[in-house]
């Protein structure tokens, strides 16, 4: 059978990104005449077929499950990307239903009401859940994809950003500012994309011959991933490289009740690009992740799963661009 043609494979073709392809075939503003003209020619040659043409029935059983812990800790980067979601859904013709998972659901497996009652057979897993439940989960319903994380050996797809590369990017760019005592601020083992993160850290450090000590790892969080106070090592480093934003935030103000003053004392980086990295008193350096085109990444994919159940499961790794604040000094050489 040959395979669909995807908003992916149009935007290849032209040169231009899947959120441009997007808008250009559904005539939204933002795109040139010209482009949209040659993108709707493209699409026309190399036979794309629009996702409409999924069937009625299949346009209103998408659920969204989102644990409920990630509202509080990192509400705002998460409804960011729930919003971009629903808007790229909202563009195809179709919708979800969103849902909160409690923890103690999840503990004890029970499957979501948009699963159990609703009859939900195509499920977007905001996220990370344990991995048991994640397999309970992806046993439950027809399709599953798994958005900003991945659960290594289940057979799912599975969207997220290159947390590793983004660690080595973070650490990197506090190395060649002359930072060599460098921490890292997060449980590691918690997520998948806090350990990632984590092995992209070690990966500057190693390549730079700069000191690993276990004592600069800082854990961020419990095993019900709540946040916890900092235990800071009593030899400082320079600078911290932060899991994600909220816990640089949490980072900058736990020092400066320390004593400590940021950028003056200790550098810190982020990770997310969301609001609170820019409200931050400094802002705080970050890798920005692009919401939007996760969402389109993601419908795209539901959409070919949908189309066609017998395509290979994948993971779609998303790039984040440095973004340079005001979190971060060069240190100054004694």
């Amino acid at each position: 059978m040959k395979k669909a043609v995807t908003l992916i494979d149009i935007a290849k073709a032209c040169n231009t990104s899947n959120v441009t392809v997007s808008k250009a075939l559904a005539d939204k503003s933002g795109v040139s005449d010209e482009l949209r003209e040659k993108i709707k020619q493209v699409a026309e040659e190399m036979g794309y077929v629009p996702s409409k043409t999924v069937t009625s029935k299949k346009k209103s059983n998408i659920g969204v499950l989102i644990p409920a812990r990630y509202i509080g800790v990192n509400g705002s980067f998460y409804w960011t990307l729930y919003n971009c979601l629903a808007q790229r859904l909202k563009r195809e013709g179709l919708y979800c239903v969103i849902e909160n998972l409690d923890l103690k659901d999840e503990e004890n497996l029970i499957m979501p009401n948009v699963v159990t009652d609703r009859n939900i057979n195509v499920m977007i897993s905001l996220g990370e859940i344990s991995h048991p439940y994640a397999h309970r989960l992806a046993e439950s319903v027809e399709h599953l994809i798994l958005l900003d994380y991945y659960v290594p050996g289940l057979k799912v797809d599975s969207i997220v950003t290159n947390g590793y590369n983004g660690g080595y990017k973070l650490a990197s760019y506090l190395i060649s500012l002359g930072h060599e005592r460098i921490g890292f601020i997060g449980s590691k083992m918690a997520t998948s994309s806090i350990f990632d993160r984590y092995m992209g850290y070690l990966k500057a450090l190693i390549e730079h011959g700069l000191p690993i000590r276990e004592d600069w790892v800082v854990a961020d969080r419990d095993e019900k991933q709540s946040p916890i106070e900092l235990c800071f090592p009593e030899e400082m480093p320079t600078a911290f490289v932060c899991n994600c934003d909220e816990t640089a935030f949490l980072t900058i103000k736990q020092l400066r009740e320390k004593g400590y003053s940021v950028p003056e004392d200790i550098s810190i980086v982020g990770y997310d690009n969301y609001l609170i990295s820019e409200v931050s008193d400094p802002t705080i350096t970050t890798i920005s992740v692009d919401a939007e085109y996760m969402a389109e990444l993601t419908v795209n994919t539901l959409i070919q799963r949908i189309n066609d159940p017998a395509t290979i499961y994948r993971m779609r790794t998303i790039e984040g661009e440095l973004i340079i604040k005001n979190s971060v000094l060069p240190l100054k050489r004694v």
